[in-house]
């Protein structure tokens, strides 16, 4: 039994119109694969009012935004992010997804609905999606026992002085205006909250994937490792974060791959109504057989001038390609190119 998943990272339709085709060009490479999944950062809603950059809503046409997902073959999609926000907008997006046919995680009517997973059948395996989101609004966003919203995994902050020595050429503490370390990590009840989801997930499926919004520009937070590390042992086979729009390393703990961020896969339109530069984002390709991750490996994408996501040459991204491989090998995880490919070491 074989089956190949591709994994993308941000998915942003705000601005499609009818006839649009944002993936016309890499549709071919998405059609063989069996499984596609990928963060779907907008709402397919049409609010009353209309939407607008003052009135802060990542909607999206929902015939043309449906459309458009459709025809790249997306077989499901996270919904647990800090865009989807609002009872009518959620509701009514969950409820364009499921006359698509596409399934979808990470909200809900309610918490229990919110973290339900999303289950696929493939290649004669059955594949289990969750999907938390640690970036999320304080009021009225977290799905509660009787309202709609997302599901979360709750994170914390805290600042300290460093300690002497603690970074190469650190003054002392008792230096005025020593910059704080920033420290985070999972809140223990909703990290234990998300670890028996996982496996009870594991029990129902052959392959399990979990799925983070998470993060804050290029670093790789303590949280976000902690989060990570706690969804592998709980039962998770992958996960993938989103969020930040950027590349961010690949670690493989235990045998299975996490990818910290695969950055925009379709993003034009950002907060504010403002416009993306030429981001760079991840596409993962993962092939199972019998049951078995086999292979892992990823490709650059980009867009074009027309706001249509493309397959970035690796020769063309050979910085982007030393600097990803030199920060995944400081979580231990080794870096190849492989053709038009990067492959992941999954063995050390």
């Amino acid at each position: 039994m074989a089956m190949r998943m591709i994994a993308v990272g941000d998915v942003n339709l705000m601005n499609l119109a009818a006839g649009d085709e944002p993936f016309a060009r890499v549709r071919a490479t998405l059609a063989a694969a069996d499984i596609l999944f990928g963060n779907l950062e907008c709402c397919l809603y049409r609010p009353p009012g209309g939407g607008a950059p003052e009135r802060e809503g990542f909607f999206a046409d929902p015939a043309a935004a449906g459309a458009a997902l459709k025809a790249a073959g997306f077989a499901a999609v996270g919904v647990a992010n800090n865009v989807n926000y609002g009872e009518a907008a959620i509701m009514a997006s969950l409820a364009r997804l499921d006359a698509l046919g596409i399934a979808h995680t990470g909200a809900g009517a309610d918490r229990q609905a919110a973290r339900a997973p999303a289950i696929l059948m493939r290649g004669g395996l059955k594949c289990g999606f969750v999907q938390r989101s640690a970036v999320y609004w304080p009021t009225n966003h977290e799905a509660g026992e009787s309202s709609a919203g997302i599901a979360v995994i709750r994170a914390h902050t805290a600042y300290q002085v460093p300690l002497h020595g603690s970074r190469p050429g650190m003054p002392p503490p008792n230096r005025p205006g020593i910059p704080p370390e920033v420290l985070t990590w999972a809140d223990p009840a909703s990290l234990a909250e998300f670890a028996q989801d996982i496996a009870r997930l594991r029990e129902q499926a052959d392959i399990v994937v979990v799925s983070c919004h998470w993060g804050l520009f290029r670093e790789v937070l303590a949280y976000m490792r902690e989060t990570a590390h706690a969804a592998i042992a709980a039962g998770a086979d992958l996960v993938i974060g989103h969020g930040p729009h950027y590349a961010l390393p690949i670690e493989v703990h235990r045998g299975k791959p996490i990818f910290y961020g695969l950055g925009s896969f379709a993003f034009e339109i950002g907060h504010g109504g403002r416009r993306h530069g030429d981001w760079l984002g991840l596409m993962a390709v993962l092939d199972w057989r019998d049951g078995r991750l086999r292979d892992a490996a990823f490709r650059f994408v980009r867009h074009d001038a027309e706001g249509r996501t493309y397959l970035s040459p690796l020769a063309a991204e050979a910085a982007a390609f030393e600097a990803l491989a030199q920060a995944s090998a400081g979580f231990g995880t080794r870096l190849a190119a492989r053709g038009e490919e990067a492959a992941i070491a999954l063995a050390g």
